[in-house]
């Protein structure tokens, strides 16, 4: 039995979870999110425990990955609802600037040493702000205001798979640390060569 799979996913209050036509839908203050199992397992909701549960009918090298899967798949379709995910990206370097479109708020520019500005467009329910904040760089003592990319929104795979959309543009270089990076993300720093002579 998968340790995963078999665990039900509880489900708080002020949350709506219906089961209908091979269909999950989960709906909540922050929003409404739709999931379509795999045939091979089986969802239900217990309305009186309020719980998810996610159960296979055999021991299928396939049904039991699809088990495990499916089931950390409604868990955070739940956590989306409830408290939404987020997502801070650094970015750092001289000259280095990200801001929002005046125009299209679902577009980052990123201007980041190129001849062109880069525009990333961050997909339906995701929102996109650009702010500033105390960041402390390896190596230095105090803090330093940068530019940070704050990536929101209910589906954890559309959050983070635009956050890695946005620091794909430049990540960041081991020498001298300039680029994006995310704001939990250790850059493991090289020595540039020194002259001898």
């Amino acid at each position: 039995m998968s340790r995963i799979g078999k665990q039900p996913v509880a489900v708080p209050a002020g949350v709506n979870v219906s089961v209908a036509e091979g269909k999950v839908s989960v709906k909540g203050p922050k929003g409404e999110l739709t999931l379509e199992p795999h045939a091979r397992v089986k969802v239900s909701f217990d309305n009186a425990a309020r719980n998810i549960i996610v159960e296979r009918p055999d021991e299928d090298r396939l049904t039991r990955s699809v088990h495990g899967l499916t089931r950390t798949l409604l868990a955070n379709m739940v956590e989306g609802v409830t408290k939404g995910y987020e997502r801070k990206l650094i970015v750092i370097g001289l000259g280095y600037k990200a801001e929002i479109d005046k125009k299209n708020k679902q577009m980052v520019i990123l201007k980041l040493g190129y001849a062109n500005a880069i525009e990333c467009v961050a997909p339906p329910g995701v929102t996109v702000e650009v702010t500033t904040m105390d960041y402390r760089m390896e190596g230095k003592k105090d803090n330093e205001k940068v530019t940070a990319v704050v990536v929101k929104g209910t589906d954890k795979q559309k959050v983070g798979q635009f956050a890695a959309d946005v620091r794909s543009a430049q990540p960041s270089e081991p020498y001298q640390g300039k680029g994006i990076r995310y704001d939990d993300e250790v850059v493991r720093r090289k020595e540039g060569k020194s002259k001898t002579g």
